[in-house]
């Protein structure tokens, strides 16, 4: 009958909690336009009862000792599924929990009952840009903010080998029977000399050095301008609550099919991508997987190219510019395409492309995008 805020708090946090296959209690209904970004994890295990009534007992009793601001911080967060901004998390780093056999850290208690319910050590996490914690905060405290983190994307959870170049593909561009990029692949590598040029265009005219530009394709057609990429970290979405970026939401075609407007409307809050120390990230933050492409994500000696899944919540490395300047071969086909100076990278949207798949090219995929990398 008296309900304090603190209880309230406590009851919404639970009710936000990441769905786990097997369990009705969660509430499917709170999603939003970008909300379910852990609700097709892969090798999610079924809960068990025991595990999941110590859990909930463990996890409320946690929270009814964080102070009220700290949970409101932590309810911004889950509430919105990332859309929202939301500041670090500090709580202290030597509180161990234990549920069943196994003791957690508070962090990893929290990261796993709102995100990642299969989730089982640091180490498959990665701490995203929009974290400011990391290297400034008091050793004893740590970030617990669960949607400051991603999971690791390993290479080896999604092979088979999704795509690869056809050898007609591989041709010069000056063979009588090569294929037209402009009516065929849409874009892949062909497409790179057209943004590069666009791109060199925009250093001539004396504005700022960028590291990449976005050209955002709809099926062949490229839909937009060019997009500059000057900021460390970018956030490219269809529909975000809060926050600034490229929004695709925005950008106007004439006739759209109706698969191009279903699709767009999946991508939500989209991906972030973020230029770091160890090269370029891309984290998928949508309900949805996405596929990419890159030529430093493959082994070197390989001549093909694999399309990787990267499922909601993940992050990929998905482009080494130390890597890629060793890749610039002079007698290999596949790099002999690319400008010098810039590679590119492919990414999907919802539909991949591939042999595992009825599309062969990614020309033939609702929404994706194309990141031309300048390493000037």
């Amino acid at each position: 009958m008296f309900r304090t805020k603190r209880s309230g708090l406590v009851r919404r946090l639970w009710r936000s909690r990441a769905p786990v296959e097997g369990d009705g209690e969660a509430d499917p209904g709170t999603h939003g336009s970008g909300g379910c970004c852990m609700a097709k994890t892969p090798k999610a295990g079924r809960s068990n009862p025991g595990t999941e009534a110590e859990l909930k007992a463990l996890t409320h009793s946690i929270l009814k000792k964080i102070k009220e601001k700290h949970l409101e911080v932590l309810l911004q967060a889950v509430e919105s599924k990332g859309g929202a901004r939301s500041p670090c998390l500090l709580l202290p780093s030597k509180v161990d929990t234990k549920v069943g056999q196994p003791c957690y850290p508070l962090p990893l208690l929290l990261f796993k009952v709102f995100r990642w319910p299969d989730l089982r050590h640091s180490s498959e996490l990665k701490r995203l840009p929009c974290c400011e914690s990391y290297g400034k905060m008091n050793p004893e405290l740590v970030c617990c903010n669960p949607h400051h983190m991603s999971r690791l994307c390993e290479l080896e959870s999604p092979p088979p080998p999704y795509s690869r170049y056809p050898m007609d593909f591989l041709k010069p561009p000056d063979s009588p029977d090569s294929v037209s990029p402009s009516t065929e692949t849409g874009g892949l590598t062909h497409s790179a000399p057209v943004g590069f040029s666009d791109s060199q265009a925009l250093q001539e005219s004396g504005e700022r050095a960028h590291w990449c530009m976005l050209a955002y394709w709809e099926e062949k057609i490229r839909v937009g301008r060019l997009y500059s990429v000057r900021e460390p970290s970018l956030d490219i979405f269809y529909d975000l609550p809060q926050g600034t970026g490229f929004c695709l939401g925005q950008l106007s075609s004439g006739n759209r099919s109706q698969l191009v407007q279903m699709v767009r409307a999946k991508i939500g809050y989209g991906i972030q991508l973020s230029r770091e120390a160890d090269g370029v990230w891309v984290y998928n933050r949508s309900c949805y997987p996405i596929f990419i492409k890159s030529a430093t994500l493959d082994d070197p000696a390989s001549r093909t190219l694999l399309v990787h899944k990267v499922f909601p919540g993940f992050s990929i490395k998905a482009f080494d510019f130390e890597k890629a300047s060793s890749l610039q071969r002079p007698n290999d086909h596949e790099f002999s395409q690319q400008p010098c100076t810039s590679f590119t990278v492919q990414i999907s949207f919802v539909k991949g492309w591939g042999q595992c798949y009825t599309r062969q090219f990614i020309s033939s995929c609702p929404c994706w995008l194309e990141v031309i990398f300048n390493n000037r």
